[in-house]
């Protein structure tokens, strides 16, 4: 009889449904991401062969790094000094942060509010993968957009120089209001979601 009435009540409520497979409408957004990664990835190796190219004195990829970096010095760049080297190993981290962002939003998304991957006993699979949910996510999505904040910051300190002062304390500012949104989303978490040893 139960089952009867389940099964009228699946063809008398179409709408829910279609509600619920809506959500296979992100699977585009997901491979967009997934392309804008090979981008990065490319971008990555661009970078890569013009420091090796500038190692081996190419004055070409040496001018395309400092460009890229947005280096300027009173003196022409003629060869890799070591501030240029550190900004050019910054941003190849940035590009991996970015790129570790990405991977959490595909793999962390898709399989949140998608659909499971049945990744179980598969020896490659994330370990953070085990316990992700939203709240768990918009965490972790926090924490690496400070680290990328962190490289920003860093790489502009490094290359003072060339911004004002308005821009270093703008940046400055930015990254402090990261950080404290970043608290902020976690105690959130932490108050909706308390450990088993605070609910005794």
């Amino acid at each position: 009889m139960s089952t009867a009435k389940s099964e009228k009540r699946a063809v008398l409520r179409p709408i829910p449904r279609l509600i619920f497979a809506s959500r296979w409408l992100q699977l585009p957004l997901y491979l967009g991401l997934i392309l804008a990664q090979c981008v990065y990835v490319y971008h990555f190796w661009v970078e890569v062969v013009h420091l090796l190219e500038a190692v081996f004195g190419s004055q070409t990829a040496l001018a395309a790094l400092v460009e890229s970096i947005g280096y300027r010095s009173e003196a022409p760049v003629t060869h890799l000094n070591e501030t240029v080297i550190m900004l050019v190993l910054l941003a190849l981290i940035d590009v991996v942060m970015i790129s570790n962002l990405l991977i959490m939003v595909i793999v962390g998304g898709y399989e949140t509010f998608v659909s499971r991957m049945d990744l179980d006993n598969h020896p490659d699979q994330p370990e953070w993968l085990d316990h992700v949910n939203a709240s768990v996510l918009k965490v972790k999505l926090a924490t690496a957009i400070i680290g990328i904040s962190s490289i920003h910051l860093l790489k502009t300190f490094i290359n003072a120089a060339n911004y004002s002062e308005k821009v270093l304390i703008a940046q400055t500012v930015i990254h402090i209001a990261f950080l404290l949104s970043a608290m902020a989303i976690a105690y959130t978490d932490r108050l909706m979601h308390p450990p088993a040893s605070d609910k005794h």
